[in-house]
């Protein structure tokens, strides 16, 4: 006999079965628990800059130094190309969505075992916690935005400075790639912050890790420099399409290479639904694991 005929034989006869494909992500949870995510996020905020000196202000110290720093090497030094842009402005452009990245990928990456006494005492979506530590990262994000938006406004009054920016349609599609820059980056988190609950490794791995990705993304170089024939294989990059995204849309200088970009963003995707999976799958050990 089927479980539908027992069902319409027994109406009282409940049958629970588990829950297959997306929907078993139960990514729902996400907003019945939005709550929780919020608190985490602004928990996440106080600490990092409670009993510093300068407070929020390291959010814009730390990306002006290192554009300062990259472009007396990289522009000055190297003489790397910035196509036809004062170095500062693109290379800033880049430095946005790889802080967004490299400090989420860190904090979320760490995000489960730091908060063990949480997870081995109460239930809640373990999900929430590296969304939470992703979400966090907004705020610098936000913070660096707008100190970006005063450098291009000073390099544009600046009688000296030789340049003036033009807004272009391109510019619409800037919230879009803000979007793929988070996704890309939850995606990353999810496989670390899983990983790293069975392998502490991980939390070894991870600034080395950081360091050599740094230089694997067009940050301090354009992506045009490197040969059509690496092209493919550089494309595998998940912030390839990110980094050109946001100089695209910000800078409007140069096309988009699509073909790229879309292979580029097909793999943070990827990246990001196999994340899902993979710690979802896991969820279920970390109370005991961690």
């Amino acid at each position: 006999m089927t479980t539908d005929q027992l069902s319409k034989a027994n109406p009282e006869v409940t049958f629970l079965r588990p829950t297959r494909g997306l929907a078993a992500l139960n990514i729902k949870d996400l907003w019945v628990y939005r709550e929780l995510v919020l608190f985490l996020s602004w928990r996440d905020i106080l600490v990092r800059y409670k009993q510093t000196v300068l407070g929020a202000a390291w959010a814009v110290i730390q990306p002006v130094i290192q554009m300062i720093v990259f472009t007396l090497i990289f522009s000055n030094a190297a003489g790397f190309s910035s196509e036809g842009v004062p170095y500062p402005i693109f290379n800033y452009a880049a430095l946005l969505p790889w802080g967004l990245f490299s400090k989420a990928m860190n904090d979320a990456g760490r995000s489960l075992v730091t908060n063990r006494n949480m997870i081995t005492k109460i239930y809640f979506p373990r999900l929430t916690i590296p969304v939470a530590s992703v979400l966090a990262g907004l705020v610098d994000f936000g913070i660096g935005l707008v100190v970006y938006i005063v450098i291009i406004l000073v390099y544009t009054i600046a009688p000296n400075a030789g340049y003036n920016y033009q807004v272009t349609p391109a510019l619409l599609t800037f919230p879009l790639f803000v979007i793929l820059a988070v996704l890309v980056t939850l995606g990353v988190s999810l496989w670390f912050s899983a990983m790293n609950v069975i392998y502490r490794d991980v939390g070894h791995i991870l600034p080395f890790l950081t360091q050599i990705w740094f230089f694997l993304t067009p940050i301090v170089y354009s992506a045009s420099a490197i040969s059509s024939k690496w092209q493919v294989l550089y494309a595998l990059n998940p912030l390839t399409s990110v980094v050109e995204g946001f100089r695209w849309s910000l800078l409007g200088i140069q096309s988009l290479p699509w073909q790229i970009c879309a292979i580029s963003a097909g793999v943070g995707l990827l990246i990001l639904v196999s994340g899902l999976f993979y710690f979802r799958n896991m969820e279920r050990t970390f109370a005991d694991e961690i």
